[in-house]
């Protein structure tokens, strides 16, 4: 393709040029016949002061554009750039809205021809991609991208990165194109231009697919093929000796040096599996216990012939078994082992629904469009078919649960059988060795109809301290404003022509009006009445969150525990709605139902397009049905033992308000569902025991010291040598003074330490409210203007994100809440000190810890030692895990909390970490210390 393309990119005062602001720096870069030809970027002077927040983010000052040229002055230039030319810009729409204002404002005409969208293009043909950001995808495809934030630097990454696009575009398959193209007209961009010339040149000459491609029924597809494993058993007894486990480590690390603790969780996994025991292994950071696991678990699954579960908390570590582990145990066994992922059902995708919605005439809305053409690309590309593959928006989001592989009554085309994706993952997964897969899979499988793990009695539940929170999920039930909304509205109104609408019609089709189905207006006035029902249960659940709400009235978050029963007003308001929403809810269910069997009986004669829309309908039935078991159980046939409890964010309350109800305990649960069903269940993570002992993790397990291995494997590290443990004895304590005086003793701290580590630092807070005021104390203060200060919940982006952020910045601090406590590696240089503003006690009112407490006093016990303490203890020691990642690490960890060491419980969280040096010093002798140790 010989086109001319332009690729631009501007700084700007603002992002609002209607409003007065303007562009301070121009930069483009042309691109012909498929390279970049030309150059041009200037300064403009704005006639106005360049923001603070502007300065800081492109490193432009006043001074720096003063002399520069007028936007007027360089228009003609601009315009002979853009001559004949696509426009081409990351966010193709802020670019070009500024480029018109300032050309019209000039005198000139706009432009008015085609343009391209980078963004758009990625996410269509990189699906998989983290994140669409210009840095993050340079990143992805290792172009060098100096100076982010500024226009010549942009644009011509931009312009590199069109070049791949470009490149990607064109090795597409013509019946992909095709696809494409249809759908290119609900696009920003004039992307069908593109696909028009690519069409036109793969129709003149005969197509040669890639060996990897197949077509099948008018999809490109990735050609799939099942795992093949020789048959051979040879050697497949455990290494008993050092020196045969040396041996067998050897093969995959020839370097390798014995790891004791290694060697001892092998033998003790392999010795609960034979003696039919569980276990709780609790294995420091540095021990390898991914390898200590799956090494026993293989040999012990080829001698007996059964298939051991691996089930982990995130995906994270899912990944990181399949892509790094299992590879590494292939080269060590001197025998095949197969190792498969298997997921939830929903989790994949149904081609055959995906294909029906391709033939869809209806308008599609542009985030369904943009899913469709990302999907298109990913099938090419993806052996699993899994979701947590693709990067869709939120929209992207509920056009997937209209393709989602569930179990079918009505559209069972048997032509994609053969290239289904759950059907694929179930039956490797029945010949499998090891099966990886998640807590909440393991524990759905107990009671799912039908099971989707193969029968097993051997497992390895690793990230175990999770256990009982998923746990807790899945026995639960909750309710959210946004999810029902979202449901009720695919339901529709007969006059919005949705999912309702189109039943009727074809109910009226096929059987005109039947006498013992409720009349259409009545079904379309019962939605009606569940809509204002939904609205007002909702505002009257947010009525009682303010009322008993004990956070301060600045909190942007609410977390209220509901008393079902209680004689107050507003609780009686909210139970009275939800049986009203209840009733009107199970109504509703009765006539779709009365539909649905009705059009089951004639579906021989429905046409692909009636199947596919019943099959819709009957999805949606089961989500009502869900719907209404968590209405039921959370406030009209309340368990006991349960908990429950309202979470809502006041800055769109409704929107964003949430009702959970769970078990205050699932140890019974877990004891008689899971834990007696199965021979042997080995329990394992980093952070199990407080003070040595695994006496709390057993209760909230339902496992008894008995009937169980346990064993403490310590990190190999030298903590002695790598970490010092600072506490300022200069702080309030934090109880003992109001929240400003302690963020402010704070800050001050932060500052000091920052600049003595040159950042480097991340900081966990308990509360999202101390967090946001210590931010803008640091922020308004000035003295870390160099920084990068990243903080959670303000900072947009993931956790991953804002991590990579983090990593990204020479001088960087990164403020982080619950999530930040565990799961985040950042090894090396890149994090040398830690700072743990508070210890980790969950509030005295956080509804579950008010009722674990409740029911530990009602049984004689003593809530604090036996619940607030070791849950405290064990985030601690997650929160302390995050510095130290491998042998070579070194930094501080600094307590701002001085209970640590006024307290006699503080003593508990300094027995539960490994031995390091503990120091109390005022803030000039610890960053003092810190500028001579680092």
């Amino acid at each position: 393709m010989g086109n001319k393309y332009v690729v631009v990119d501007l700084e700007t005062t603002g992002n609002a040029p209607k409003k007065g602001d303007k562009i301070i720096q121009f930069a483009a870069v042309v691109i012909e016949n498929g390279k970049i030809t030309e150059e041009y970027s200037s300064y403009v002077n704005p006639e106005q002061p360049i923001p603070p927040f502007i300065e800081e983010l492109t490193g432009l000052s006043d001074h720096m554009v003063e002399d520069a040229p007028l936007f007027s002055e360089i228009a003609p230039k601009v315009l002979t750039i853009l001559e004949g030319a696509f426009f081409v810009a990351h966010n193709v729409l802020f670019d070009l809205s500024f480029l018109q204002e300032e050309l019209l404002e000039a005198g000139y005409n706009g432009f008015y021809g085609p343009v391209l969208d980078t963004v758009e293009m990625s996410r269509m043909l990189f699906p998989t991609a983290d994140s669409f950001k210009l840095s993050d995808l340079a990143h992805r495809e290792g172009l060098n991208h100096e100076r982010p934030h500024q226009a010549d630097s942009d644009a011509y990454v931009t312009a590199e990165l069109l070049l791949i696009l470009l490149k990607k575009l064109e090795y597409l398959p013509l019946k992909t194109l095709e696809q494409l193209h249809k759908l290119s007209g609900g696009l920003k961009s004039d992307l069908d231009i593109l696909l028009d010339e690519l069409i036109l040149i793969k129709e003149s000459k005969i197509e040669n697919l890639p060996d990897f491609i197949e077509i099948h029924r008018g999809i490109a597809l990735k050609k799939g093929s099942m795992l093949q494993y020789p048959d051979s058993l040879t050697g497949t007894g455990y290494p008993f000796g050092i020196e045969e486990k040396q041996e067998m480590f050897m093969k995959a690390f020839p370097s390798y040096e014995i790891r004791q603790g290694q060697f001892k969780m092998m033998d003790s996994v392999y010795g609960a599996f034979n003696d039919k025991k569980h276990a709780l292994i609790e294995a420091g950071t540095g021990v390898g216990k991914s390898l200590a696991y799956l090494v026993p678990s293989a040999v012990y699954g080829k001698e007996n012939g059964k298939t051991v579960i691996i089930s982990t908390y995130t995906t994270q570590l899912q990944e990181q078994l399949l892509t790094k582990d299992i590879p590494l145990l292939h080269k060590m066994l001197p025998f095949p082992v197969k190792a498969v992922l298997l997921k939830g059902r929903s989790h994949y995708i149904s081609l055959a629904k995906f294909v029906q919605t391709l033939r869809d005439e209806e308008e599609d809305n542009y985030d369904t469009i943009l899913s469709k053409m990302q999907i298109l690309v990913w099938l090419m590309e993806t052996d699993t078919g899994d979701i947590d593959e693709l990067n869709l928006s939120s929209g992207g989001m509920i056009f997937w649960s209209k393709i989602k592989n569930d179990e079918t009554a009505f559209l069972q085309d048997k032509s994609w059988i053969s290239r289904d994706f759950y059907l694929r993952a179930r039956k490797e997964a029945q010949s499998a060795d090891i099966i990886i897969t998640n807590h909440s899979l393991l524990l759905t499988d107990l009671v799912a109809k039908s099971a989707i793990l193969p029968k097993f009695s051997h497992v390895i539940i690793d990230e175990g301290h999770h256990f009982v929170k998923a746990s807790g999920k899945h026995f639960g039930h909750k309710l959210d404003y946004l999810t029902v909304r979202l449901l009720l509205g695919q339901i529709g109104l007969f006059e919005q022509k949705q999912l309702f609408y189109k039943l009727e019609k074809l109910v009226e089709e096929k059987a005109g009006n039947p006498e013992d189905m409720i009349h259409s207006f009545e079904i379309n006035q019962l939605i009606v009445d569940l809509l204002h029902e939904m609205d007002e249960l909702f505002k009257v659940i947010g009525i009682y969150a303010k009322k008993y709400s004990k956070a301060k009235k600045s909190s942007p978050r609410l977390t209220v525990r509901f008393i079902n029963g209680s004689s107050d007003k507003e609780s009686k308001a909210v139970i009275a709605c939800a049986e009203r929403f209840g009733f009107l809810l199970r109504d509703l269910m009765e006539a779709i139902e009365k539909r649905v069997m009705f059009v089951a009986q004639i579906k021989g004669s429905l046409t692909l397009e009636e199947k596919a829309l019943m099959e819709e309908v009957a999805s949606i039935f089961e989500d009502l049905k869900d719907l209404n078991e968590n209405v039921k159980h959370i406030f009209q046939m309340p368990l006991s033992q349960f908990v429950v409890w309202i979470e809502m964010d006041t800055r769109s309350a409704q929107n964003a308000t949430t009702v959970y109800a769970q078990p205050v305990t699932v140890s019974n649960y877990l004891k008689e569902q899971f834990f007696s069903e199965k021979e042997s269940a080995v329990i394992t993570s980093a952070t199990l025991s407080v003070k040595d002992s695994f006496h709390f993790i057993l209760n909230e397990l339902g496992l008894e010291e008995q009937e169980c291995t346990l064993e403490q494997i310590p990190s190999p590290f030298n903590y002695q040598e790598q970490v010092k443990l600072l506490i300022p004895g200069d702080l309030p304590e934090v109880n003992a003074v109001p929240l400003e005086e302690y963020v402010a003793s704070i800050s001050e701290h932060i500052i000091s330490i920052a600049e003595a580590t040159k950042g480097r630092m991340l900081i966990l807070f308990t509360s999202h409210e101390m967090l946001r005021k210590t931010y803008e104390l640091i922020k308004e203060s000035g003295f870390l203007e160099d920084y990068a200060v990243i903080a959670q919940g303000i900072t947009s982006g993931s956790r991953s994100r804002l991590t990579r952020n983090f990593q990204r910045f020479d001088k960087a601090i990164l403020l982080g809440t619950s999530s930040f406590w565990e799961g985040v590696d950042i090894p090396g240089e890149d994090l040398s000190c830690l700072v743990i503003v508070r210890l980790p006690f969950s509030p005295p009112d956080e509804p579950m810890a008010q009722a674990k407490n409740e029911q530990i006093k009602s049984e004689g016990g003593n809530p604090f030692s036996s619940y607030s303490l070791p849950e405290a203890v064990i985030r601690f020691k997650q929160g302390v895990g995050r510095l130290i990642r491998t042998s070579s690490d070194r930094g501080f960890i600094v307590v701002f909390d001085r209970r640590i060491v006024t307290t006699k419980y503080g003593k508990a969280f300094l027995d539960s970490i490994p031995p390091i040096p503990v120091q109390k010093s005022n803030i000039d002798e610890i960053v003092e210390l810190i500028y001579t140790w680092l």
